[in-house]
């Protein structure tokens, strides 16, 4: 798989500024903005979850076995309904750019792909080479490239995408509410937003036992009103919450300028 594929050409378009588009890595098939002398934020003490998502053994198995399962025992959505859902909450047709943040082995990304056409493009982003060498592998194509870069540190300029997401990783991050902060800003007026993360409970009893758990193996759990409050607070419309068992899916509108 080499970074002349059609895809990933459409991505490298993308960055900004225009020297990272003309020195960025391409050695591993996918953008390697990071290999270009951007350190990554990671936190002090690396967690039981973050050496997971960077290893290569869940990579291989991430999308085949582990994430159908645990999402499904998390949401009692399948796959299937959940990408449909996921088009649906982004408006996603025609000829979109769509930003994929930790998108993992790719294979999300290369389903929002193929609701394109024409010069429409989704963007693969994620952290780990890993999930990346796997969605090179097993998830490429004409309409779909992936990076690698820091989710609080986005290589793109202002209003570049017109949907953006992030679906099981925010909970993951170091710094979360910076990498929600990119994602806005790089949505251009008029696109929408999606994001699925953890979601607390209203049970008061077992919330104190679900918040050590988490933090044991390095998860972070919202609260309800939290991601909402977040996207209201940026300035985003038609925010709209649904909550499945331990799990939030918060869509919302950049209104136009």
């Amino acid at each position: 798989m080499t970074a002349s594929m059609p895809g990933v050409e459409a991505v490298r378009a993308l960055l900004h500024p225009a020297q990272l588009r003309e020195t960025v890595s391409t050695s591993g098939g996918y953008l390697d903005v990071l290999a270009a002398g951007e350190a990554p934020a990671e936190p002090e003490r690396h967690s039981f979850a973050y050496n997971a998502m960077h290893s290569q053994a869940l990579a291989t198995v991430y999308e085949r076995a582990w994430r159908p399962l645990a999402f499904t025992l998390a949401t009692g959505l399948t796959t299937s309904t959940e990408r449909r859902n996921a088009v649906a909450d982004l408006h996603l047709s025609g000829e979109q750019r769509v930003l994929d943040v930790a998108c993992g082995p790719g294979n999300f990304t290369h389903y929002l792909s193929e609701r394109l056409s024409g010069d429409g493009v989704a963007v693969g982003f994620d952290i780990s080479k890993p999930m990346l060498r796997r969605a090179v592998a097993d998830n490429s194509g004409a309409r779909v490239g992936y990076v690698r870069g820091d989710a609080g540190r986005l290589p793109f300029a202002d209003n570049t995408f017109d949907a953006v997401c992030c679906f099981g990783a925010l909970y993951l991050m170091p710094d979360p509410f910076t990498a929600l902060d990119e994602m806005v800003r790089v949505l251009a007026p008029g696109g929408r937003i999606a994001i699925m993360t953890s979601y607390q409970g209203d049970v008061s009893a077992l919330r104190p036992a679900v918040r050590a758990g988490s933090g044991l193996i390095g998860l972070r759990v919202f609260g309800r009103d939290t991601i909402p409050d977040v996207f209201a607070g940026a300035g985003l419309t038609d925010v709209e919450q649904r909550l499945r068992r331990v799990v939030q899916y918060v869509n919302a509108t950049k209104p136009q300028s």
